[in-house]
């Protein structure tokens, strides 16, 4: 089985890519009032749901995620029982984060919650190794980074638009593969 995918292997050999570039804002999707018209299914970035809990998520995303079909992906579901595994128990504040995050997964409709495919996961430990290089990332940064493509990648497989905040990372990743749907959002 060849996991290798050949247009995969062909962005990996571009020698054009230490070129690229963060666009503008105005070149970019962002929730908005046209945004939050009916749409496509959505899939949240991790960082949605820690605005979410902290009240950082502007209104209209909001909004946006309540008239949407939301979609979830066990990265983003990962990512947050790994914050429930690096608290530090002897912190007073340790218990009530821990409930708060197994709220927010508790809500989560398991008939929503996906897992990415093989291939989409080989495919974004190719994607995350070019925005490695291309952004310099070491170490914790480098699996953030491969968290980040396997759900780009997944939202390209599901046909979703991802949501997220992380325009640096997801940027470039769109210009890696510009079929996949972002839409960006700034937390207060």
């Amino acid at each position: 089985m060849a996991l290798l995918a050949t247009h995969t292997d062909k962005l990996r050999s571009r020698h054009d890519l230490a070129r690229i570039t963060l666009r503008t804002r105005d070149q970019l999707a962002y929730v908005d009032d046209a945004a939050v018209a009916a749409g496509g299914p959505l899939l949240l970035d991790t960082g949605v749901y820690i605005h979410q809990l902290k009240g950082r998520t502007p209104v209209l995303l909001d909004h946006l995620i309540g008239v949407r079909q939301v979609n979830h992906s066990i990265v983003a579901v990962q990512e947050m029982l790994h914050a429930i595994g690096v608290l530090d128990p002897i912190d007073p504040r340790t218990e009530a984060n821990v409930a708060v995050i197994r709220d927010v997964l508790d809500g989560i409709p398991t008939h929503r919650l996906y897992q990415p495919s093989r291939q989409a996961m080989a495919d974004a430990a190719v994607y995350a190794g070019i925005l490695c290089r291309l952004r310099s990332y070491v170490k914790d940064r480098r699996m953030k980074a491969l968290h980040d493509c396997t759900l780009f990648l997944q939202a390209r497989e599901m046909g979703c638009t991802l949501v997220s905040a992380n325009v640096v990372d997801f940027d470039l990743l769109q210009q890696l593969g510009p079929e996949v749907r972002l839409l960006f959002y700034e937390a207060s």
